[in-house]
This record gives structure tokens, C-alpha cells and sequence, in this order.
């Protein structure tokens, strides 16, 4: 089978070599016509981060239909989905082959019903079905990719009903990253149907610079995978670039790795409410039908959800970090609808520590504020001046801060 498999790729590269070529020849005829295409993304999407499941952390290439009908089936059913996870997003190794005409074919072996039959059965639940495809000649793993089809793969996504397409960023030889992502954004728009465009470029390019031109999200770095190392590594790559997200285009720091196993579950809490903060779309990436508790409890915090999803749109930032006897400490900060403000202290030390942070570094607007603990879902009544608590290791205390009530009347006179 693998003999078989690599000599429909030679076969398929030697095709799509040739095209590209000609590709080039009729280049400066592109650009001239370029002129009169549609230049931004126009879909009207992604005006709060998305939010979902998606199969590649936990199963990569061992997906199939019954996975994602039991998907489906579950966020219904858990109440997951009311929450406003609804996207359902297949990642690589759905697609086989090519027909004679071009199109993307499924691979039958995994997916007997066809994609377009298991769209339907995404709907028939109330949910969002998305894909994956990729910006160059193959997809990181090594089926059809995107790029000199896009017309094609976009004429069929709208026939499948797709809602949701991350693109990816692999085998594309060093042809110009903007030039292949434009191609695609040009395709979505060209079929009419709304399709939620991720931009899967790895950050090479400082996406959240040029992006918004182009999609409804942009990855920021490269994968995540389940440890407390590289969650890390990808919270500090957002420090910079944090800011530059909004209503319809957003920095996505990859997807959710909750409930995976590998850290513990305050590290999960932390992933889970950092992630949520900086508005980063919330694409579950665990098996839902061994969800623990403390999964759900996560997965499930709408107080922390509503972070993510609040009206405002502006993504938190990194107000300080700081070295303590333990190891580093910071504190991140969004503003919120209302007035009000999402604070989130993180110890990343390996020892309880104290954090303070004052009003006034918080540019908080009076020295009185009504706090609440969003993990403990407990009010906190009404803290002067500063706050200030203790953090365990490798943990996150993730506040609310409002105005108190007598602000609030005064406000309103």
C-alpha cells in the first residue's frame, strides 16, 4: 500500500511541478489581473474567537467518521456545545487523491460515507464542520495539498457545506507565503459560501502584522504538544503580538491541549484561562469520550469562557513579569465590556508565591472594585487599593475586577 501511496505522489508531483511552471510563465498576466480581485478577506466571520473541537493532538492520522460523528454527538450532549463550542474540524489525512478533473478526493478507507455525508451529519446536530488543506503541494502529511487548486478545493469545500478551513504551510518550496494564502482567501470569497479561514502559517512571517488582509486567524508559532515546556515557550512568543488580534482576524496560539494527559491540572487551568484571555480561538484538541472531570470542569468554565467571548474583542496583555525567590511571576490583563477587567496572576515558579499588583499598575479607574474568582466561581467582595493573593506552583489566579456599586451610580448619574 505505501509503494502504491508514494507512486501516486511522485506521479501527483511531477503534475503539479508542470503546472507550476506554467504558472510562472502567465505570472505578470496574474498580477494585471489581480487588480480587479477581491484584495481582503470577505466573509463576515470571526467576530469572537471561534470555537470548537478539532482531531489532530489526539488522533493526528487515526481519524475516521465514527470519531467525529461520537464527536459531535458528545459536545451536544455534554453541554459543550451550548457553551459555543461548535466547530467540528477534521486536520490531515481525511483527503487521498485527486479525480481526473482536479478535485480533492477523500479517502475512502477512513471516511466510507464521503465528507459530504458526515457534514451533514455535523449539522443535523446544530454544530459547524471544518477541514484542513494546505498552502502548498502537499499537506505536512504528505497528501494532496492546496496550492494551484485552490479554485477547485474551494468549489468543492462550499459543495460539502464546509464552514471552517485551516490551511496549512508545508511543501511549498519557498514560493512567496502571501502570494499562496491570497490565492486561497480569493477561492473562499469566489463561492459565496462563509468559511472561516485559518491561516496555519507557524509564525515565520509575523503573521498578526499582514494577516487580517487575508484570514480570520493566523497561527503565531509553530505546534503546540502536550507539556509545560512548550506551552510556555508559546505564551512568551504572544507577548509582543498579543495586542494585534480583534474582531475578525485573531492570533491563534494553536489549539487546546486539555485533557491530553501530559500536565497536570493546574497547568491545564492555566493553558486553558491564558488561552482564553488572549483570545485565542478555543479548538478542544482531546478525546471527549474519556473526558475526566476535571477536564469538563475546565473545558466547561463559562465565567471563563466569557473572557474569551466578551464584546470588547481586545485580547489581554503581559503587564509585568518578574523573578521571585521561586521562579518567575507575571500578571496578564484584558479589558473587558463594562468597564470591567480580566486579571489572570501566574506562578510559574515551583513554589507558592504571593503576587501583588496594585490598582493603579492596572490602570484601574478608582480604589475600590468588586472582584471575582473565576475558578473558585466565588465572589470576593469589595478589595481597596490592590490585589493581592497567594498562587500555588505552576498555577493561575483568574479574577474578574468590576466597579463597585457605588462607582457604578455614580457612573450612571
Amino acid at each position: 500500500e505505501m509503494c502504491i501511496r508514494d507512486s501516486i505522489n511522485a506521479e501527483y508531483m511531477g503534475t503539479i511541478i508542470i503546472q507550476f511552471m506554467k504558472m510562472i510563465y502567465c505570472k505578470f498576466v496574474f498580477c494585471l489581473v489581480l487588480l480587479g480581485c477581491v484584495l481582503s478577506l470577505d466573509n463576515g466571520l470571526g467576530q469572537k474567537p471561534p470555537m470548537g473541537w478539532n482531531s489532530w493532538n489526539k488522533f493526528a492520522c487515526g481519524i475516521n467518521e465514527t470519531i467525529v460523528q461520537q464527536t459531535a454527538n458528545i459536545l451536544v450532549e455534554t453541554g459543550l456545545a451550548a457553551l459555543g463550542y461548535v466547530y467540528v474540524n477534521l486536520d490531515d489525512c481525511w483527503q487521498l487523491s485527486r479525480d481526473i478533473n482536479g478535485y480533492i478526493v477523500e479517502d475512502n478507507n477512513t471516511f466510507p460515507s464521503g465528507i459530504k455525508a458526515l457534514s451533514d451529519y455535523v449539522h443535523s446536530k446544530g454544530l459547524k464542520f471544518g477541514l484542513y488543506s494546505d498552502a502548498g503541494f502537499l499537506t505536512c502529511q504528505k497528501r494532496p495539498g492546496g496550492l494551484m487548486y485552490e479554485r477547485q478545493d474551494a468549489q468543492k469545500y462550499a459543495e460539502w457545506e464546509v464552514d471552517y478551513l485551516k490551511y496549512d504551510n508545508c511543501y511549498a518550496f519557498g514560493i512567496p507565503v502571501k502570494w499562496r494564502y491570497e490565492r486561497m482567501r480569493n477561492a473562499l470569497n469566489e463561492t459565496g459560501r462563509p468559511i472561516f479561514f485559518s491561516m496555519c502559517e507557524w509564525g515565520f512571517k509575523d503573521p498578526a502584522h499582514w494577516a487580517r488582509e487575508y484570514g480570520n486567524s493566523w497561527r503565531t508559532t509553530g505546534d503546540i504538544n502536550d507539556t509545560w515546556a512548550s506551552f510556555l515557550d508559546i505564551l512568551d512568543r504572544q507577548v509582543e503580538i498579543s495586542h494585534l488580534g480583534g474582531p475578525g482576524g485573531w492570533n491563534d496560539p494553536d489549539m487546546l491541549e486539555v485533557g491530553n494527559g501530559g500536565m497536570t491540572t493546574s497547568e491545564y487551568e492555566a493553558h486553558f484561562a491564558l488561552w482564553a484571555l488572549l483570545k485565542s480561538p478555543l479548538l478542544i484538541g482531546c478525546d471527549l469520550t474519556t473526558m475526566t472531570e476535571d477536564t469538563k470542569r475546565i473545558l466547561m468554565n463559562e465565567e471563563i469562557i466569557e473572557l474569551n467571548q466578551d464584546d470588547l474583542g481586545k485580547s489581554g496583555v503581559r503587564l509585568w513579569q518578574r523573578q521571585g525567590e521561586h521562579g518567575l511571576y507575571e500578571v496578564w490583563v484584558g479589558e473587558l465590556s463594562g468597564n470591567e477587567l480580566g486579571v489572570i496572576m501566574f506562578n510559574r515558579g515551583e513554589e507558592t508565591t504571593q503576587i501583588t499588583v496594585s490598582y493603579e499598575e492596572l490602570k484601574w479607574n478608582g480604589q475600590h472594585a468588586n472582584v471575582r474568582d473565576l475558578y473558585a466561581r466565588q465572589d470576593l467582595g469589595l478589595i481597596a487599593g490592590e490585589l493581592s493573593f497567594d498562587v500555588p506552583s505552576h498555577s493561575v489566579k483568574v479574577l474578574r475586577v468590576s466597579q463597585s456599586h457605588k462607582q457604578k451610580s455614580a457612573r450612571s448619574l
